[in-house]
C-alpha cells in the first residue's frame, strides 16, 4: 500500500504509467487487476492488522515500469533482493493514505516505513566505472552524515553499476575488432613507405660517394621520417575525427577533452614510430652494414626465414584451437562485474586465441606463398603461359627470385581480405541478433496490449489485420499461474501460426526444435513448455504431468489444470527472463472459461512500423512494447535503436552502444600499391629492356593473387566463428549461425578485381614503352 504526493508522478513521469482509468485517486497495479479479476469502479477490500478493513473504490489500473527499484529493499547487500517485487501494490493519495493508515502507524508501527525519493543531478564522469564510483561515495557519505539513521537505495548507481560493464564490453569489442585493423594498417603503411627501400640505399650510396657523413645521411633520414610520420598522423587523426562526426556526431577522440587529447597522441606516438621503423632504422642499418659499392649494386639473396623449419605456425594454430575450444567448454564470461562491486573484471586471457589464430594464418600462408613461388615455380610458370606466353618460365624465376617481397604482399593481402570478412560478419551477425532481440522484447514489429480485466477474444485480431500496412496479427493470452507456492506467467499460443509474425529460433528451446515442439503443443494440446529455472526448481522429467493452478474467468476461483512437460523453453517474446510457461492457448481457454487475449502482435514486415502504429493507436488501441511484468530489470531501457529505421527496438539488453556502428573496413589490399610504387621506382633507378618489362606485367595478373583472397577468405571463415564464440556475451541471445553480408563481400571482391585489373593495365601500358624512352626518363 503505497501513499505518494500529489506531484509524484510530474517529479518521477517515468515511474507509474495509466493503463486504464484514470491517473488519481486509488490505483491498483496491472497484476493485481489480474489476480483480483477487477476493472475501475470495482470496489477492492484492504484489511489492515489488527483494524477493521476498509473498501475502496478502484479509479484506475497502472504499469509500474520501475518495479524492481521501486519496491527494493532498501540497504540489503547486494544480490539479497527479493526476486521479484509483490504481487499486489494499491497506490493512494498521500491524504488518503493517512486516513487509512495512520491509525496502523501509531498501532504497528513496524508495518510502516517513509521513504524519501529524490531525483539526482546527472552531471558525472563521463567514464561510467568513475561515475559509478562518484555516485556510490555519494550515498555513503549521506548515510555516514545521518549517523545511522537512514539507508540509501542508490538506483542511480545501480544503473551505473550495469553501464560500465557495458562500458567494458565496449572496450572488449574495440580490442577483437579495432586493434587488428590497426596493427593491419600499421604494417600496410610500413610496406608501402619500405617499397622505396632500394631507391633509397642507392640514394644514399650515391651521396657517400660524393662526401657526405654517415650523420648528414642519418639527419635526412630522420627529416624523410619526420615529414612522413607528421603528414600520416595529421591525415590520420583528421580522417578519425571526421569519421567520427559523420558516424556518431562528434569529431572528439574520447568522451572528454583529456582522453581525446589522449588518444590522438598515442596515435601519432604511433605513427612517429612506423615512420621511425619503416625509414630511419633501415638508412642506420645500411650505413653500419654496406659499403659503398655493395649499396649501389642493388643486389639482394632470398634466403628461407628460419621459423619455416620448426612448424611453429602449425604449433600456434594449434594452441589457438586448443584454447578456443577450452574457453567454450568452460563457459567463460569475458567481462565479469559483480553487482556492486567497484572492481569489474575482463578476461584479457580470451584475447589469446584469436591472437594466435591471426598469427598462426599470417605465418602459415607466408609459408604456402614462400613455397610456391619457390620450389613450386614450375607451378606458377604453368599458370602464367596465358598470360606471359613463352616468357612465363622467366616470369616464374623473377616472381621467385622476389618471393619475400611478393609473400609479404600476399599476406598483407590476405590479412585485409581476412579482417575485412570477419568484421562484416561480426558486424551483420550484430545487426540480426538485435533484431531477434527486439522480436523477443516487443514480441513483433508493433505489440497491442489490451488492459487487464479485458475479455477482447482472438477474434479481435481482423480489425488490426484490416488496418493498412499490417500483414499479419497474432493473438497472445498472458495468464498467471500458480505451481505449488510459485507465482508465474503463462502464456497461451496459437503454435500453428504464431511462427508468422515473430521470430522464433530453436536455440531457444531444449528437446527439440521449433517445429517440432509447435506441433507437439497443437497435436497434444495438454502439452506445456517450461522455463529451465522451474525445470530445475521442481526436478521435472519430459513427460511429467505439471499441475497449475489458474483462476476460472466463470467463478473467479483457482481451478487446477494439468499439463504435461515436453520441452525447456528459455526465451519467447513477451516473456520474462527467467521463469514462465509456453502452452496451447485453445487448451488454456477451455479449462479457464475465456479466450481473453493480452496483446497482439502485429507484423509490419518491418515497413512503416511508426505509420502503423499511429493507424492502430487512432482506433483506440494501446500499442505498447511487450511489457514485462517484474522480471525484466531496468537495464533493458539502457539498449540503443541499432536496427532498421522505423522499426521498433525496445530496450532489453545491455548498453552496446559503440559495436552498432559500422566498423570501416580496408579496401582492396597493399598488393596493386605496392606493385605501382616499386614499377615507378624501378623505372626510375634503371631503363628496364622489355622482358623485364613483360616481367612487371605479369605481376598484376598471378594466380598467388587469387590464392591470396582464397586464404584470406579461410581464415576470415575461421576468424568470424571465434569471434562470434569468444564474444558470446555481448549477444542477447547468443546467434544460432553466423549472418553473412553477401552484398559486403560481394563488393569487395569486385574492388579486389578492378584494383588488380588496374594495376595490370598500368603495367602493360609501361611495358610497351620503348626503353629508350624509358632511358630517356632518367
Amino acid at each position: 500500500m503505497l501513499g505518494i504526493p500529489p506531484n509524484y508522478r510530474e517529479q518521477f513521469p517515468d515511474a507509474i504509467r495509466t493503463l486504464a482509468g484514470t491517473d488519481n485517486g486509488v490505483l491498483i497495479a496491472q497484476q493485481t487487476a489480474a489476480n483480483l479479476h477487477v476493472a475501475p469502479g470495482d470496489t477492492v477490500r484492504i484489511e489492515r492488522a489488527g483494524m477493521a478493513p476498509v473498501d475502496v473504490v478502484v479509479d484506475g489500473v497502472v504499469e509500474l515500469p520501475q518495479a524492481d527499484s521501486l519496491f527494493q529493499k532498501v540497504g540489503a547487500p547486494p544480490g539479497t533482493q527479493p526476486v521479484a517485487p509483490p504481487d499486489n501494490v494499491v497506490l493512494l493519495g498521500q491524504t488518503r493514505w493517512h486516513q487509512v493508515f495512520g491509525p496502523l502507524s501509531a498501532l504497528r508501527p513496524d508495518l510502516v516505513n517513509l521513504q524519501i525519493h529524490a531525483a539526482l543531478d546527472h552531471t558525472l564522469h563521463p567514464a561510467p566505472a568513475s561515475a559509478y564510483t562518484q555516485v556510490s561515495a555519494a550515498a555513503h557519505n549521506l548515510e555516514a552524515r545521518s549517523a545511522g539513521g537512514a539507508l540509501v537505495g542508490d538506483n542511480l548507481a545501480a544503473a551505473l553499476d550495469a553501464a560500465r560493464g557495458d562500458a567494458a564490453y565496449a572496450r572488449v569489442l574495440f580490442l577483437f575488432l579495432g586493434l587488428p585493423a590497426a596493427v593491419l594498417a600499421g604494417l600496410l603503411t610500413a610496406t608501402v613507405v619500405t617499397a622505396g627501400a632500394d631507391l633509397r640505399r642507392r640514394d644514399q650510396a650515391l651521396l657517400r660517394a660524393r662526401g657526405a657523413t654517415r650523420r648528414q645521411l642519418m639527419w635526412l633520414a630522420a627529416a624523410e621520417a619526420t615529414v612522413v610520420g607528421i603528414a600520416g598522423s595529421a591525415a590520420g587523426i583528421t580522417a578519425a575525427a571526421l569519421v567520427g562526426l559523420a558516424e556518431f556526431g562528434s569529431p572528439s577522440l574520447g568522451a572528454d577533452a583529456r582522453t581525446a587529447v589522449g588518444w590522438a597522441a598515442a596515435s601519432a606516438a604511433v605513427g612517429m614510430g612506423i615512420a621511425a621503423a619503416s625509414v630511419l632504422a633501415p638508412a642506420w642499418r645500411d650505413l653500419r652494414d654496406s659499403s659503398i659499392v655493395t649499396a649501389r649494386a642493388n643486389l639482394s639473396r632470398t634466403r628461407t626465414p628460419r621459423w619455416t623449419r620448426s612448424g611453429i605456425d602449425v604449433a600456434i594454430l594449434a594452441v589457438s584451437g586448443m584454447l578456443f575450444w577450452q574457453a567454450g567448454r568452460t563457459g567463460y564470461q569475458i567481462v565479469l562485474a559483480p553487482e556492486g562491486v567497484p572492481t569489474i573484471s575482463v578476461s584479457y586471457w580470451a584475447f589469446v586465441a584469436p591472437a594466435l589464430l591471426w598469427i598462426g594464418a599470417a605465418l602459415l600462408m607466408w609459408r604456402l606463398s614462400d613455397m610456391l613461388l619457390g620450389r613450386g615455380w614450375t607451378v606458377v610458370a604453368r599458370a602464367l603461359r596465358p598470360v606471359a606466353g613463352k616468357l612465363s618460365r622467366i616470369v616464374a624465376h623473377s616472381l621467385s627470385r622476389q618471393r619475400v617481397a611478393h609473400a609479404r604482399a600476399i599476406v598483407l593481402l590476405a590479412l585485409a581480405v581476412a579482417f575485412a570478412v570477419s568484421t562484416a560478419t561480426f558486424n551483420a551477425t550484430y545487426r540480426a541478433q538485435a533484431e531477434v532481440d527486439a522480436q523477443l522484447t516487443n514480441g513483433a514489429d508493433i505489440t497491442v496490449t489490451e488492459p487487464p480485466g479485458s475479455s477482447v477474444s482472438a477474434g479481435a485480431a481482423a480489425k488490426l489485420a484490416a488496418v493498412p500496412g499490417v500483414r499479419a496479427v497474432e493473438p497472445i493470452q498472458h495468464r498467471f499461474a500458480y505451481v505449488g507456492a510459485d507465482l508465474q506467467d503463462l502464456y497461451g499460443v496459437n503454435p500453428s501460426s504464431i511462427t508468422n509474425v515473430t521470430a522464433l529460433q530453436d536455440n531457444y528451446f531444449q528437446g527439440g526444435t521449433v517445429e517440432e515442439l509447435m506441433n507437439t503443443l497443437a497435436a497434444q494440446p495438454d502439452s506445456i513448455l517450461v522455463s529451465a529455472e522451474t525445470v530445475k526448481d521442481f526436478q521435472l522429467r519430459p513427460g511429467d504431468t505439471v499441475n497449475l493452478r489458474i483462476q476460472d474467468a466463470r467463478t473467479h476461483h483457482l481451478v487446477t489444470v494439468g499439463f504435461h512437460y515436453v520441452g525447456i523453453v528459455s526465451e519467447f517474446p513477451t516473456a520474462p527472463k527467467d521463469s514462465f510457461f509456453v502452452a496451447n492457448a485453445g487448451y488454456i481457454a477451455q479449462h479457464t472459461g475465456t479466450d481473453a487475449i493480452a496483446a497482439f502482435l502485429v507484423d509490419t514486415g518491418g515497413h512503416d512500423t511508426a505509420a502503423v502504429a499511429d493507424r492502430i493507436k487512432g482506433r483506440g488501441r494501446h500499442v505498447g512494447g511487450g511489457h514485462r511484468h517484474h522480471r525484466r530489470p531496468w537495464r533493458r531501457r539502457l539498449q540503443p535503436d541499432c536496427g532498421q529505421p522505423g522499426r521498433a527496438h525496445p530496450n532489453r539488453a545491455r548498453l552496446r552502444t559503440d559495436s552498432c556502428r559500422r566498423v570501416r573496413r580496408p579496401g582492396p589490399g597493399p598488393w596493386p600499391r605496392r606493385t605501382a610504387t616499386q614499377l615507378r621506382h624501378r623505372r626510375r633507378a634503371r631503363g628496364d629492356p622489355p622482358p623485364t618489362a613483360v616481367i612487371c606485367a605479369g605481376r598484376g595478373r598471378n594466380p598467388h593473387h587469387v590464392r591470396a583472397g582464397r586464404g584470406g577468405q579461410s581464415s576470415a571463415g575461421r576468424l568470424s566463428r571465434m569471434l562470434v564464440g569468444v564474444l558470446t556475451g555481448v549477444f542477447d541471445p547468443p546467434p544460432t549461425a553466423l549472418a553473412v553480408p553477401w552484398a559486403y563481400l560481394a563488393a569487395t571482391a569486385v574492388t579486389i578485381i578492378v584494383a588488380i585489373g588496374t594495376v595490370s593495365a598500368a603495367t602493360v601500358r609501361l611495358a610497351r614503352q620503348s626503353p629508350f624512352t624509358v632511358l630517356g626518363e632518367q
